[in-house]
């Protein structure tokens, strides 16, 4: 008699990116969800992936950010500068 198994015994495929990936390229936590939730809800829309990967949106969207294919336009810090200057005059 042949038992069948429900469960199967090959793992499922781990997500391998890690925050300090992503870091080496944005400069705090803070623009890294900022700059992955932007590009996540771009892929969501229909953006075409710009590394390969099977994964979800927003995991996608991290190992583009560590791949150096998305960054933002302006630099975080001068953006917030420029905002600053605005809001004294």
């Amino acid at each position: 008699m042949t038992v069948l198994s429900l469960f199967t015994t090959t793992p499922a495929l781990m997500a391998r990116i890690t925050i300090e990936d992503c870091l080496e390229q944005v400069e705090n936590r803070f623009a890294l969800v900022h700059l992955a939730s932007q590009r996540a809800k771009q892929l969501l829309k229909g953006s075409r992936q710009l590394v390969k990967s099977k994964n979800k949106y927003i995991v996608s969207s991290l190992r583009e950010i560590a791949g150096e294919k998305v960054h933002f336009a302006h630099q975080v810090n001068e953006k917030i500068i420029g905002e600053e200057e605005e809001n004294q005059v």
